[in-house]
């Protein structure tokens, strides 16, 4: 639970959302550690104040779960990221654009399908969805650039259904919701729900949206979830998989594939989760989750892997909120900001005690460190869910390349981040003791291009002078 001074600061931001941006009803909650820490709600449904219990339409954060099963069907082997369309759904003209495309919105389709509005249209089957695709269904070169694409999803909704020979949103209950205990998310709505309502621009009263079954377009954004069911979804995205998905599978899901706003990229988008850059009262954060839009109802939920918090919220309304979920976090933050964790000791092998210290690459120097278990990345976990042992490579002069590495089976290291990503460290040793680091055929030596080690184009026999 939150400090009672931090629960009135959380309470009145959600109660200035509800009231400025004339919002029917609006729930909130944080999650930290896994469990609701706060909840929060204003205005009515049915008359009443809705509940941890009470359904919205959650739009888009249905994506999230169609992207989680087709990264269990890329773990299983059933497929590949970079597989194009057309291996598993063939006969669209969109079949050259891959599986990874698709996920990460970079496949150049278009943002919405043929047709009418989908959102507030009853939807058509996957046979005629697919019949009136054309080449208009493309509007940039695959790879080029982030598109966000309704119509992308709705494929990979299909490639679910048919690698699993079920209906998408079976797969979804089947191999997420249930596992993770998540019985109040479903595709229609079950009382108790709220009503989608768009709010009068210039006076105080309500239109009902229509809802719909969007067929084809469904796994888009066709979902209904509650408070209790969403806090644990952020716990998943936040890293707490409940054995839906390998941690590192997740945290692969979490990496950005492409960014929405240039260099200096605030948001982002990974494989099926949107991603963040947030800096508040609690300093720099690096969000992932997803927003939810669809016609009255507005939805949100972001974790923060790193610090085991995240937030939710979800409205009533067709449009007008602002950035609640962030405020919140901020309010958090300021309040009750985190402690750091605790140092203690950690043993460490000789082996790998003897690798710490100064490297030089040429005549620049690197330190290695080994990094305590507690602040390993995914890629530092074995299968079995054990840490395993890594390493920091880091410049002295603050430039230069620094990577982590992970020890491997057969006693290499594998990059996990930086420019050394996925590159091979191989430590050579003679019976004297270790000579120098390969990395990738750059080799780091203890001395300044020391005269004894394999330096690449040789050493000046006259030293330094």
């Amino acid at each position: 639970m939150v400090l009672e001074g931090t629960a009135r600061a959380l309470l009145r931001r959600l109660a200035v959302e509800q009231a400025e941006s004339r919002v029917p009803s609006l729930v909130a909650a944080i999650v930290r550690g896994g469990e609701i820490a706060w909840f929060g709600a204003r205005g009515r449904v049915d008359g009443e104040p809705p509940t941890r219990d009470t359904q919205y339409r959650i739009g888009s954060i249905t994506k999230t779960l169609v992207a989680t099963v087709i990264m269990r069907l890329r773990d299983e082997g059933r497929l590949d990221l970079l597989d194009p369309l057309d291996k598993h759904v063939p006969g669209t003209p969109l079949g050259d654009v891959t599986v990874a495309q698709l996920l990460s919105h970079s496949g150049g389709l278009t943002a919405e399908s043929p047709g009418q509005w989908w959102e507030r249209t009853p939807g058509v089957p996957v046979g005629d969805l697919v019949a009136a695709l054309g080449p208009e269904s493309a509007r940039h070169r695959p790879g080029r650039r982030y598109h966000y694409s309704n119509l992308g999803f709705a494929l990979l909704g299909e490639v679910v259904a048919r690698k699993r020979s079920a209906p998408w949103e079976e797969v979804v209950r089947e191999e997420v919701l249930e596992p993770l205990g998540m019985r109040d998310t479903t595709p229609r709505p079950r009382a108790p729900h709220a009503t989608g309502y768009a709010v009068h621009p210039w006076a105080d009263v309500l239109l009902p949206e229509p809802e719909n079954d969007h067929g084809a377009m469904a796994p888009a954004g066709q979902l209904w979830t509650s408070v209790t069911d969403l806090a644990r979804w952020a716990a998943f995205i936040g890293g707490d998989t409940g054995g839906v998905l390998r941690p590192a599978t997740l945290a692969e899901m979490r990496e950005p594939a492409v960014v929405e706003d240039g260099d200096l990229w605030v948001r982002g988008y990974g494989l099926g989760l949107q991603l963040a850059r947030h800096v508040g009262p609690g300093g720099s954060r690096r969000l992932a989750g997803h927003s939810g839009s669809m016609p009255g109802f507005l939805a949100s939920v972001w974790a923060d892997p790193a610090d085991g918090v995240a937030v939710l919220w979800m409205a009533n309304t067709t449009s007008g909120m602002r950035n609640l979920d962030t405020a919140l976090l901020d309010i958090l933050a300021e309040h009750e900001p985190p402690l750091p964790a605790e140092w203690s000791p950690s043993p460490v092998d000789d082996d790998l005690l003897e690798l710490t210290g100064p490297w030089y690459w040429g005549p620049t120097p690197y330190a290695v460190r080994v990094l305590p278990q507690r602040a390993q990345s995914h890629r530092g976990q074995s299968h079995r869910g054990q840490p395993q042992e890594a390493l920091s490579l880091t410049p002295l002069t603050g430039q230069g390349r620094a990577s982590r590495f992970v020890r491997q089976a057969d006693g290499t290291w594998l990059g996990l981040d930086g420019y050394y990503a996925g590159e091979t460290l191989r430590v050579v040793r003679s019976p004297s003791g270790v000579t120098h680091l390969d990395l990738n055929t750059f080799i780091f030596t203890r001395e300044p291009y020391d005269p004894g080690a394999p330096v690449p184009g040789g050493v000046d026999p006259a030293g330094w002078r």
